[in-house]
């Protein structure tokens, strides 16, 4: 797979005359977000001042008109973006892939990972699937939302999960579930009470005490195959996802299920949108973008997926 570096130059060599349009467009649409961002201030503080009693209702309407505004404003730009910059990117890296910026990976494939309650709402874009070494891969940016009510009836929505969300073959048959999570009781209450904590998630399936203390510092293993979650979570395997789980540097979740490997990395907002604030030509705003695009498409030989060292049963 083609590296970082090689990325990096055909973001700043082969795509530079578009990127030197796009931040143009993006300076000229900064501008007119601020300034219609003053003018509506403006105007609804002079509503609020006049119409007092009804202040919190006016705050409420400005709030949800700006955010609104703001998504018309950058709607073209973010599609010119994506279409102009992300997808070839994502074909720098292999001409085969396919991209979609309006869609996202599949509601099942999220519920079937076991990695997150069943999401009331699922929304996500930047979808990409294709194949690397022969191992199906697809992935896209994944926000997973659960409503809430409170006594009063007033409605609110909390994110389970928002982030990258990647689904890869896996040369064997899983007849169990195993899940991998970072493991936030031992790092947050120590070992004895980080492991109580952790026996005691009776939904997750049996926990699983694995071997490698780096390993067990970092995640929590559960499965209902202790067996074959020790055949899967191999001393290779386990360093591999320590490797990844340090290039990601973001807390990540991984399972096994079926025929396939998911893994979730968390990043809490959306990967491939472009910042109206941030120029194009940024050295850190550049290499946001390819590093995740590389890790994600790099899982494969990454965890070594290409090779067969399970055989399906």
């Amino acid at each position: 797979m083609k590296s970082v570096s090689f990325l990096t130059d055909f973001y700043y060599n082969d795509l530079y005359p578009t990127l030197q349009k796009l931040e143009k467009k993006r300076r000229d649409l900064k501008h007119r977000i601020i300034f219609s961002a003053i003018a509506s201030t403006a105007v609804f503080t002079a509503l609020a001042y006049t119409l007092q009693s009804y202040y919190e209702f006016i705050i409420f309407i400005y709030i949800a008109l700006m955010a609104l505004l703001y998504k018309f404003m950058i709607k073209d730009y973010t599609h010119e973006f994506k279409m102009s910059v992300i997808k070839p990117l994502i074909h720098a890296i292999d001409k085969t892939m396919l991209y979609s910026s309006q869609t996202h990976v599949s509601n099942y494939f999220f519920e079937h990972s076991k990695l997150f309650e069943e999401a009331d709402k699922l929304s996500g874009n930047d979808y990409v699937k294709g194949q690397i070494d022969g191992i199906n891969i697809q992935f896209s940016d994944i926000h997973a939302q659960n409503k809430n009510q409170d006594s009063k009836g007033k409605e609110s929505w909390d994110t389970i999960f928002q982030g990258l969300f990647i689904v890869a073959d896996f040369n064997k048959h899983f007849y169990g579930e195993t899940v991998v999570l970072p493991d936030s009781a031992q790092n947050s209450f120590g070992n004895v009470i980080g492991h109580w904590l952790q026996s005691k998630n009776a939904a997750r399936g049996e926990l699983v005490k694995m071997d490698n203390p780096e390993f067990e510092k970092e995640f929590v293993v559960y499965s209902s195959d202790q067996i074959e979650a020790r055949y899967i979570l191999s001393h290779s395997m386990m360093e591999k996802l320590l490797s990844f789980k340090n290039k990601s540097a973001h807390p990540i979740y991984v399972s096994f299920t079926g025929t396939h490997i998911y893994i979730a990395i968390n990043y809490g907002k959306d990967l491939f949108e472009p910042s109206v604030f941030h120029s194009l030509l940024d050295y850190k705003v550049a290499m946001e973008y390819v590093k995740t695009l590389h890790l994600a498409i790099g899982i494969v030989e990454e965890l070594k997926l290409n090779q067969k060292l399970w055989s399906k049963r």
